[in-house]
């Protein structure tokens, strides 16, 4: 048995054999002096640093909330992070819900306080310490999700002092009878983030039950009623898993949320793994415990599932246009990409294609778009129509695979996991008044000075964004400041796609 078995093996029995072997508490030890194990941070101050009497605080909690059947798959969590005296009641009625769940992985999200980074960072040691004893951290798992994008990491500062993540773990050691633990911490909290994070989540995940768990505060040091009315807002487009409409409140101070990025990044891989429901639980404030109404901090726990009997919330309308391709030149430009691609990664020539169709002879820009498990795998295109399509197609579907910088190449071992989609495209009009743009049927490209970016029609009808916030994102992805799509020197061109795939062909 190797020592990483054994460890693992030991941090089982802490939670309830404190009386462990001192060739174990050695071991611990050993691991704990070499930063492998995560000490509490704020056991004492936020929750009881002793054992016996944390334990029959939660339970106690857990005890006061009456019973609730989910009548679905549960998916997520969304649990406040202050002390227990303030919010560890409304913790309880979402941790309530897992005892007896049989779920033994958890992926904690949680957001820094203090340390301020890009990106997020996974914490991937051995364990994960509180007075209940060490969760052992799921590395394999943890380092799956570091090798999906260069955002994220493992930030040693992000997890030392973090509250927001520890206060979640005392729960889940008393209601799950065995589990380990992701601990993830968010640096920044914009949608990029969110999006990257859940989609490097989401194919990490494939194929194994886990748990999401979002911790977040509500608004912060408003008088009680003005609190109530922000919170209100999060709680509405929680209720309606309107992840993107929850971003851009944020984002524009109409609502707050501590751990807004959390909350949105597992929205995001709930509607992904199915759920179709919402529901928030419990909610109150600071103001609820102490009487003081005059600087309140609000608190909400929610869970998302998958109703069997529910539609979405939401539904997504088909996004672009249609310029006159017919099924079956969409289905070869489709086998052009995938030939092409298989061609590469197997080192074969590419077969002449024979193409007697003008339409896929018109110069036209297209881009190809590869999808795994419902994650994206890479997307480049040629907004220029200088060459054939068909010529475009090959060359945009091979430079998707190996060349999208975000991406490790396509391995021949995923080719049968792809979902391949293009994106035709009209030819770019620059537009001087924003209000030409039509969210789900336009494409933004812009451009200033040096820097260019361009999101494709579906992705602003995917993600819900209004006018303005696909002109903020469009100006994101250039690597510009949000507002910039504003600027005197800004230039801005619309376009439109005929946007087919193999999955829904």
């Amino acid at each position: 048995m190797t020592f990483t078995l054994l460890i693992s093996a030991a941090f089982a029995n802490c939670t309830e054999n404190s009386e462990t072997g001192k060739g174990v508490n050695q071991l611990t030890e050993s691991y704990s002096e070499r930063g492998e194990i995560r000490e509490p941070a704020v056991a004492g101050a936020f929750y009881p640093n002793d054992q016996v009497v944390l334990k029959k605080q939660i339970r106690g909690f857990l005890d006061n909330v009456p019973e609730e059947k989910i009548e679905g798959k549960i998916t997520a969590l969304i649990s406040p992070h202050a002390g227990y005296m303030y919010s560890g009641q409304v913790a309880a009625f979402g941790y309530k819900l897992l005892e007896g769940s049989g779920f033994n992985k958890v992926i904690v999200i949680a957001p820094s306080h203090r340390v301020h980074f890009h990106g997020a960072s996974v914490y991937n040691k051995i364990g994960y310490r509180t007075p209940l004893g060490i969760v052992s951290v799921d590395r394999d798992l943890c380092n799956r999700i570091i090798a999906q994008n260069g955002m994220i990491s493992y930030y040693p500062q992000a997890h030392t002092q973090e509250h927001s993540l520890e206060v979640q773990v005392p729960f889940l050691q008393i209601v799950l009878e065995e589990f380990k633990l992701v601990p993830i911490v968010m640096g920044s909290q914009d949608f990029d983030t969110c999006r990257v994070l859940s989609e490097a989540i989401i194919e990490a995940i494939k194929g194994e039950r886990v748990l999401i768990v979002a911790s977040s505060d509500l608004s912060h040091f408003h008088h009680y009623d003005k609190a109530v009315s922000l919170d209100r807002i999060v709680l509405e487009y929680i209720d309606k898993l309107d992840a993107s409409g929850l971003e851009h409140d944020l984002k524009n101070g109409r609502c707050e949320a501590c751990g807004g990025g959390p909350i949105v990044t597992s929205m995001l891989i709930a509607e992904k793994l199915g759920a179709n429901k919402a529901k928030v639980l419990n909610y109150a404030n600071s103001g609820d415990v102490t009487g003081d109404k005059s600087g309140v901090v609000g608190y909400a726990s929610a869970v998302l599932y998958e109703s069997k009997g529910e539609t979405k919330n939401k539904e997504i309308e088909r996004a672009g246009v249609g310029l006159g391709l017919n099924k079956e030149e969409k289905m070869t430009l489709l086998n052009i990409a995938r030939t092409a691609i298989e061609c590469r990664i197997k080192n074969q020539n590419l077969p002449k294609f024979d193409i007697r169709s003008d339409t896929l002879r018109e110069k036209r820009g297209a881009f190809v778009t590869l999808h795994k498990h419902g994650s994206l795998r890479g997307c480049i295109g040629n907004i220029h129509g200088n060459k054939p399509l068909y010529v475009t197609i090959e060359e945009m579907a091979t430079a998707s695979a190996f060349n999208d910088p975000r991406f490790k190449p396509v391995t021949e071992g995923e080719i049968n996991d792809l979902d391949i989609e293009i994106s035709v495209l009209t030819p770019l009009r620059k537009i001087d008044d924003i209000e030409e743009i039509q969210v789900g049927r336009h494409g933004i490209y812009i451009e200033k000075g040096y820097y260019s970016g361009l999101l494709l029609p579906q992705v602003a009808t995917e993600y819900r964004w209004d006018r303005t916030t696909f002109l903020e994102q469009t100006c994101n992805k250039a690597g510009l400041p949000k507002n910039a799509w504003k600027d005197r020197d800004t230039r801005i061109y619309i376009f439109s796609a005929d946007i087919f795939s193999e999955e829904k062909l």
